[in-house]
């Protein structure tokens, strides 16, 4: 699957899918007439995606864009977590949700979470913003993992917050004040981002992007038992690498979605370009687990 919405200015990146109702939603960002919103997508088999729409900008927060969502179903309702575009250091994550994966009633203390005040004090390593939020479910709680910068905004790092499990999963988010990622491999650069969370066997299986976009951007994977302690599962090159020169991810395999279909087999979803980013692509790749460890099939 190659799937891109229509029009030669825009673009799909920074996929989220679910199952919900029968079908298969895809959330992403997409930019249309200069702005940066968030596009939504329906399919049969969870490969076809058919453009469908947008999420209005309906809050004040939401007046310069949004973008990167996380999606989960929960409570018989798709929950979605995307973040504020536009607003350099004050960008954060907001929260809405769904009962028919179109119409989505937005919470009313969006933003939910930034690693600042008054959620949290200041962290001595983060600028404040967050982006590029994803959820998971383990040992009972629900943790958010985003993307920030460090004070200089210069390297890109990933941070986690938490709540109790509640059914309208509305609780204030809980800052969880160590850095969960931050680039130390030669292929990471400067850029630990998009941080996608699976939870398999106990463990949180968090796959992420190294280094920014076009760099070349590529997938890593990394492992933890209490889901803020992690360790890298691939050290000498990246789990999933862009591709060769001439292929649609020449420039990029990068911000991945990692998720587990209804049926039990599981994808990683993520975006690609092959012209350093003057157009973009999302694709996907079936895995399977091997002693603990993800393999490409």
């Amino acid at each position: 699957m190659l799937y891109t919405t229509k029009g030669t200015k825009d673009f799909a990146k920074d996929p989220a899918v679910v199952e919900f109702g029968g079908r298969w939603w895809l959330y992403h960002s997409v930019l249309e007439n200069r702005v940066l919103g968030v596009g939504i997508a329906r399919s049969e088999d969870g490969e076809n995606f058919t453009y469908i729409g947008k999420i209005p900008l309906t809050l004040d927060c939401e007046k310069h864009g949004i973008g990167a969502p996380g999606a989960i179903v929960y409570g018989g309702k798709i929950h979605l977590f995307y973040q504020t575009y536009g607003n350099g250091k004050l960008d954060a994550i907001c929260h809405a949700v769904s009962s028919d994966g179109v119409n989505f009633i937005k919470n009313e203390s969006s933003p939910v979470f930034a690693p600042r005040e008054p959620w949290t004090d200041l962290p001595v390593w983060s600028c404040g913003r967050a982006i590029d939020a994803d959820v998971c479910v383990h040992n009972d709680k629900l943790i958010l993992y985003f993307a920030t910068r460090d004070k200089d905004f210069k390297r890109q790092i990933v941070g986690a917050a938490y709540q109790e499990l509640t059914p309208e999963l509305n609780r204030e988010f809980r800052f969880f004040p160590e850095i969960v990622l931050e680039p130390e491999l030669d292929w990471e650069r400067d850029c630990i981002e998009a941080p996608a969370a699976l939870e398999r066997d106990g463990k949180v299986y968090l796959f992420y992007a190294g280094s920014y976009n076009c760099a070349p951007q590529q997938i890593g994977c990394a492992v933890s038992e209490d889901g803020f302690h992690f360790r890298r599962l691939f050290i000498e090159a990246p789990f999933l690498a862009c591709g060769k020169p001439g292929e649609w991810n020449s420039s990029e395999s990068g911000h991945p979605y990692i998720y587990e279909a209804n049926d039990g087999r599981i994808w990683l979803y993520y975006q690609g370009s092959p012209d350093c980013g003057k157009s973009w692509y999302l694709s996907r790749r079936e895995v399977s687990f091997d002693g603990g460890l993800p393999r490409l099939k």
